[in-house]
């Protein structure tokens, strides 16, 4: 019995140890990096704590933000518009997203490099998974079709500092 105690008391040291260690990792990230919005509704906030009032409510799961600073269990982000605001850190998916901008449909093409047959358009505004980004096309996830997209129609696609 006095072993199964003292596996319990060091069991539990080593998950309070995980705990403290885990907001540590994050906050060594490299600023800015991506991320995208982690449910259907995200508040984004004028300060880093609940205590502050809303500015903004996202509706957008995956819609892709740019983190720019971190405080606490809090990340600044800017969204594709430039607004800027506060979202607690568990909002935040780390997987990258894209969204499409400018005007008129975009091309979702079969290959990267623009010679590839066109498979599907999307328009400006919907939502994308990121997978890859390479010579300046991105392979693309779009609720469950994917596809080559060129970077220049993604807001999200930019290489920052902070991704890995």
């Amino acid at each position: 019995m006095p072993n199964l105690r003292i596996f319990t008391i060091f069991a539990l040291v080593l998950l309070s140890i995980a705990g403290l260690l885990a907001p540590l990792r994050a906050q060594d990230r490299v600023l800015p990096y991506w991320a995208s919005l982690r449910y259907e509704k995200v508040n984004m906030r004028v300060g880093p704590s609940r205590e502050y009032p809303v500015a903004w409510v996202y509706l957008r799961k995956g819609m892709p933000v740019k983190v720019v600073r971190i405080r606490e269990g809090w990340r600044l982000v800017e969204d594709h518009e430039g607004a800027q605001g506060w979202i607690s850190a568990n909002q935040l998916d780390p997987e990258r997203g894209g969204l499409v901008i400018g005007t008129g449909a975009a091309e979702i093409r079969a290959d990267a490099g623009g010679a590839g047959a066109i498979k599907w358009r999307a328009a400006p505004g919907v939502v994308a998974r990121l997978k890859a980004c390479i010579g300046g096309w991105c392979q693309v996830d779009i609720a469950g079709r994917k596809g080559w997209m060129n970077a220049a129609r993604l807001w999200g696609s930019e290489a920052l500092a902070g991704d890995e």
